[in-house]
């Protein structure tokens, strides 16, 4: 492949490398010119094009792709017709991911212009899921380096879903006076939901005393009547005699592992009687979150069978989202490192960085009205202070000089948000990564709320303490959610994906976590967006 600059002229035949607009002309990248093309950009006054030109043994980008695709056997995989060099390879049924590391290594390093990227080795998938995407870098590559590539995928193992198979289920649940029917119906529910892309059903559940030979001999009729078992405990394992490995051992079976690298999910056992699994579910797996439990699961559902090597091989990746309502959670408010008593640290973020649009003409901000003649930023920021968080910081963008004089001489941090006109979701990153890296939460207060007291934002704080820094806090009135909101630290990743001009209203619904709602009064509900509201909150327009 020769890539350069190219008379209009005499580039019939070549791919534009590179787009061309001018007048009457609108070429993409990866156009392959014709003699009537080139009669156009002549007449447009183009003089020359980034382009390249095929040489013997090159194939176009999306032949190359074509070839590389033919190559990975079609197990329960579909593949998308080739453009722009890729190819986009999906599920077609429920189960679990193959990629074979060594041959996908060995395919990307073939050549810098040959890629593939691929979900995580034992990823579970949906149909329709993408699974891989086969990339070609430039316009063209030499069809022996895509010849060596294609034949690190032949062979069938190095891409493929093994679709997982429908199994009959047994669960057994132990029982303590401490655990709450309720619970342990909730605990059914979901395993039913987590056996439901297989089609596997539970033939129903025993509930038995959290005691060693009532355990045991429930196991004998489950394993008979059933290919899995799952045994709920109605305590945690914390031994290898414990209650459930201990009643596995005494019907007949072997106990594989007591324990295994994933987190959360350490506390799982498995074990099998006779052929049969059976799989001692750690507390967690009562959470619809993804851990441990729901790895171990696909594998059996998938047709594997995973023993010590597998489990202990789980490590690497098995560091999952934390479940801040089981137990014992990985890091505990009051328990940090260094040891003595460490409250919760919730920063203060207050967003004043938007532009104001509702105000109208006449150049007056809703943020420099003055509240008992307190400009409202100032007000807001000094009430952050007053409620003696870890730290507060103060988010400007739109007229960012005049807000930050207005709260002049307080204690407060500025970060310009210098991208505030593409909306809330800037302005939230900019606070986030303005606070210290300490933090477990983020309290997020708009500006321009002017009955938000210092005495409120204590309350929210106070509240996501006694939850253990693990929950979502929120402010309402009369019951109807408002702001301000206290994100945790769990959130952080999800509030850096957002973008455009979105706050975290779909974080907070959607994230599993808990929700504690906190009633502050009407305060909740009132921001001041125009000139109208303003006055009727008490405040006056400067300016």
């Amino acid at each position: 492949m020769i890539f350069g600059e190219i008379p209009a002229g005499a580039a019939a035949g070549s791919i534009l490398a590179h787009g061309v607009r001018g007048d009457g002309v609108s070429f993409s990248k990866g156009r392959r010119l014709d003699e009537a093309d080139c009669r156009q950009l002549l007449g447009a006054g183009v003089k020359s094009v980034i382009a390249v030109r095929l040489e013997p043994g090159d194939l176009d980008e999306d032949a190359a792709a074509a070839r590389l695709a033919a190559a990975i056997g079609p197990d329960h995989l579909t593949f998308t017709v080739p453009a722009t060099g890729r190819v986009n390879i999906h599920a077609a049924v429920d189960g679990l991911l193959i990629a074979d590391r060594t041959a996908i290594d060995r395919f990307n390093r073939v050549d810098p212009a040959i890629t593939i990227a691929t979900l995580p080795d034992h990823a579970t998938v949906r149909p329709g899921d993408m699974v891989a995407t086969i990339k070609i870098i430039p316009l063209a590559v030499a069809e022996d380096a895509v010849e060596r590539a294609a034949a690190a995928l032949r062979g069938g193992g190095a891409l493929l879903v093994k679709p997982f198979a429908a199994r009959r289920v047994g669960l057994i649940a132990t029982v303590l006076p401490s655990l709450k029917p309720s619970v342990m119906d909730k605990t059914r529910l979901l395993l039913e939901h987590r056996l439901s892309p297989s089609g596997s059903t539970l033939s129903g559940e025993t509930r038995v005393a959290h005691e060693t030979p009532a355990l045991a001999e429930a196991l004998g009729p489950a394993v008979r009547d059933n290919e899995l078992v799952v045994v709920f405990g109605a305590s945690a394992v914390s031994d290898a005699d414990d209650v459930i490995p201990a009643a596995i051992r005494l019907a007949g079976g072997r106990v594989e592992q007591v324990g295994m690298p994933v987190d959360p999910g350490n506390l799982l056992v498995l074990g099998h009687i006779g052929e049969t699994p059976v799989i001692g579910a750690p507390g967690c797996a009562r959470s619809p979150k993804e851990n441990g439990f729901d790895w171990v699961l696909a594998r059996i559902l998938a047709g594997e069978t995973p023993g010590r090597a597998e489990l202990t091989g789980m490590g690497v990746g098995g560091l999952l989202a934390e479940i801040p309502t089981r137990p014992r959670p990985r890091e505990v408010k009051g328990e940090r490192r260094g040891g003595g008593e460490a409250a919760a640290k919730v920063a203060i973020v207050v967003l004043a960085a938007g532009q104001a649009r509702r105000m109208g003409a006449g150049g007056r901000h809703k943020l420099l009205a003055e509240f008992d003649a307190v400009p409202l930023v100032r007000r807001s920021v000094a009430a952050a202070i007053e409620a003696a968080p870890s730290e507060v910081v103060l988010v400007t963008g739109h007229r960012a000089a005049e807000i930050e004089a207005a709260v002049a001489g307080l204690s407060v941090a500025i970060s310009r948000n210098p991208l505030y006109q593409e909306g809330m979701s800037t302005s939230l990153n900019a606070g986030l990564e303005a606070v210290g890296a300490d933090c477990d939460g983020v309290l997020v207060h708009l500006a321009d709320m002017p009955g938000v007291t210092a005495a409120d934002l204590r309350r929210l704080i106070d509240a996501f303490a006694g939850a253990g820094g693990n929950a979502i806090v929120r402010a309402v009135s009369a019951g109807k959610r408002g702001n301000p909101v206290i994100l945790p630290r769990a959130t952080f990743p999800a509030v850096r994906a957002l973008s455009g001009d979105v706050g975290a209203r779909q974080i907070i619904e959607t994230s599993g976590l808990d929700i504690i709602d906190v009633e502050i009064g009407p305060a909740a509900h009132l921001d001041v967006d125009t000139p109208e509201a303003i006055a009727e909150a008490g405040g006056v327009l400067k300016g």
